[in-house]
């Protein structure tokens, strides 16, 4: 099928979810000119001739009603929109955190920018006034601050709308968002797949049935199938747009991404490495995980979003699943290095590529199979994987379907760093991922291939003066730097690589020393599970005479504590006389207690008392007593 004829059929499909009035009006007519032809041709007795022209005159009666409910709803759409204007109410205090909610909201395929109508009834919270470009009013896409992805709009009096085009209105909750990079695997899951999934169930408005809208401009890109497994209602692109019609007006838009999932930022502002305050566990990645492979038609346990692990499988069924790459950053010994690990750790070894290919290749390699394939086929191999293997690159990405228990093996090229570039390693150690990490790095420059003569953006550095080109070549690591051109990373980067395999499985073996997989006895995805707060707190102070005072502390274990199995429990107790910046802290087994060592009689203290689960999960401080001697 040609491309034109694809996108023929989309439009076709928008337009006929968009266009209420004309789709409502269609489908009754076709059911009145159903029920006449069904009736043309036939003798009827004249009873049965009354009730068929009683039936027609119903139909017909039920389409011209249905057809002007559907002219006066669009006629009170465009009225709210004339008199009322848009309305606008975001979250989120900045525009890297800002997530909007409009009704109302348009665009103008003329001006290629979105409309706010100021109406009777129009608000806007927050109103920045300029402020809102300074440097925009959100973020459309989850990378933060970004100046290619930045949201805004233009401003219009309502009653310009006479001297518009007429407007077209979207019926369903439209998602307004920006893939940042359509093309690159690591990019659509972390910045655009997981935001967009937990965005539209963070609104109720989102909950069900609505459209993504993708304004970035871009085409449909590699990974487009992954985008539209999210809605039951296919994506639209910025370009289509004005196929719909010259003025688009969306009754309900929200208009940005969450990035509460995110865990990584890639170098803009700083060198790359894991966001300083991650937000997201592996049960919130995994739970994602699961919805994915559910729509990609591979089987997964029983269960919630996250069921226990499946048994162990027999041992003829585990294997390690080795990414395979034809174009750069190649594994120069591929075949001695599948033939080894399967030795090593007695099981199979397959590999996998993601690479596009015109056709689809399998075949048997020493020690393992393998091949392109589709992405719900790689999906199944990684989902059953003891160890995953990859040089580093954006396929390490569905190390997100491994799964608990299973071992993920980075390769790094020659003078690469594995500690400086984490993106895996940050994913594969989240808390509740229950993933082992390993990182190897290539060593030995008589181990490398390097490609000077390639196109920058493939490693080459020939557009580099001679000095600059031999200081790369003798440097032994890259230092560290800002994304997304630096000459020495790429340089390094797309260099292919000999492993050397028995210092490989020393390192594996530092941290997998027995078999790869979950481990016997280790419960998987334990949920760290906090105490609550301590009850009934009571605080009691007296004074001795010259043998000083003593203060004497009480308190109720936390009411979840039944509830749970705790192997320790603690409770920390803070005293602060008052007036005084510093507090003492006491960690104490009983639930009551009387200190006296340098506590001072006629002195008020402040008293905070929490619960510590096995050393480590601490709850909340009880309401603050106030106490005196």
């Amino acid at each position: 099928m040609h491309l034109s004829a694809v996108v023929n059929a989309l439009l076709a499909a928008v337009l006929a979810a968009v266009l209420w009035r004309h789709v409502r009006l269609r489908e009754h007519a076709a059911g009145l000119e159903a029920a006449l032809e069904a009736s043309g041709g036939q003798q009827r007795e004249p009873e049965a001739e009354a009730e068929h022209a009683q039936a027609t005159a119903a139909a017909a009666a039920a389409a011209q009603a249905q057809s002007a409910r559907a002219a006066a709803d669009y006629a009170g759409a465009l009225r709210a929109l004339a008199e009322g204007g848009t309305r606008m109410l975001c979250t989120g205090r900045t525009h890297t955190e800002r997530v909007c909610r409009f009704r109302g909201l348009c665009y103008s395929s003329e001006a290629d920018e979105f409309v706010f109508f100021h109406g009777n009834a129009s608000a806007m919270l927050p109103n920045l006034g300029a402020r809102r470009f300074q440097p925009a009013l959100l973020d459309l896409s989850a990378v933060e601050d970004h100046n290619t992805q930045y949201f805004n709009f233009a401003e219009l009096p309502a009653a310009a709308l006479r001297l518009l085009p007429r407007p077209v209105f979207v019926p369903e909750p439209v998602l307004i968002a920006n893939r940042f990079n359509p093309d690159n695997l690591m990019h659509v899951f972390h910045d655009d797949l997981l935001p967009l999934f937990y965005t539209l169930r963070q609104f109720p408005g989102l909950a069900g049935g609505a459209r993504l809208l993708f304004a970035e401009g871009r085409g449909r890109g590699a990974h487009f199938r992954l985008y539209e497994l999210l809605s039951a209602r296919p994506p639209l692109l910025r370009a289509q747009l004005p196929a719909l019609g010259r003025l688009l007006c969306f009754p309900q838009a929200f208009v940005g991404l969450s990035k509460a999932t995110t865990w990584y930022q890639y170098g803009f502002a700083q060198p790359q490495g894991p966001k300083p305050n991650i937000l997201v566990s592996g049960h919130e990645i995994r739970q994602f995980a699961r919805f994915l492979a559910e729509r990609l038609g591979v089987p997964t346990g029983p269960g919630g979003p996250d069921p226990p692990p499946p048994p162990p499988p027999p041992p003829d069924q585990d294997y390690i699943l080795v990414f395979t790459r034809t174009r750069n950053r190649l594994i120069l010994n591929e075949a001695q290095l599948l033939l080894e690990l399967a030795r090593e750790f007695q099981m199979k070894t397959l590999t996998v590529s993601l690479e596009e290919e015109d056709e689809e290749e399998e075949g048997e390699q020493e020690g393992g199979q393998g091949g392109t394939r589709p992405f719900a086929d790689v999906v199944r191999l990684v989902s059953r994987a003891s160890m995953l293997v990859s040089m580093h690159g954006a396929q390490l990405i569905t190390a997100l379907f491994l799964p608990r228990g299973a071992t993920v093996v980075e390769l790094f090229p020659y003078a690469v760093n594995p500690d400086h570039y984490t993106p895996y390693k940050t994913l594969a150690t989240l808390p509740g991922m229950d993933l082992r990490y390993v990182a190897w790095r290539n060593t030995r420059p008589e181990d490398t291939v390097t490609h000077p003569d390639r196109p920058w953006d493939q490693g080459g550095i020939g557009h580099l003066d001679r000095a600059e080109q031999e200081r790369i070549v003798q440097s032994r690591e890259v230092p560290r730097h800002l994304c997304c051109r630096n000459p020495e990373w790429l340089f390094r980067i797309y260099q292919d690589t000999r492993v050397d395999v028995p210092s490989l499985i020393r390192t594996i073996r530092r941290t997998v020393p027995g078999r790869p997989g979950p481990t016997p006895g280790r419960p998987q995805g334990a949920v760290s599970l906090y105490p609550s707060k301590v009850r009934e707190a009571r605080c009691q102070g007296s004074a001795r005479g010259d043998a000083g005072a003593r203060l004497t502390v009480s308190w109720q274990m936390p009411w979840n504590l039944r509830y749970l199995k705790v192997k320790e429990v603690k409770y920390e107790v803070w005293l602060q006389e008052q007036g005084e910046n510093t507090y003492v802290p006491h960690l104490l087994t009983l639930q009551n207690h009387t200190f006296t060592d340098n506590i001072k009689p006629s002195t008020t203290y402040l008293v905070w008392i929490r619960c510590i689960f096995n050393k480590i999960l601490s709850g909340p401080f009880a309401d603050v007593l106030v106490c005196s001697t």
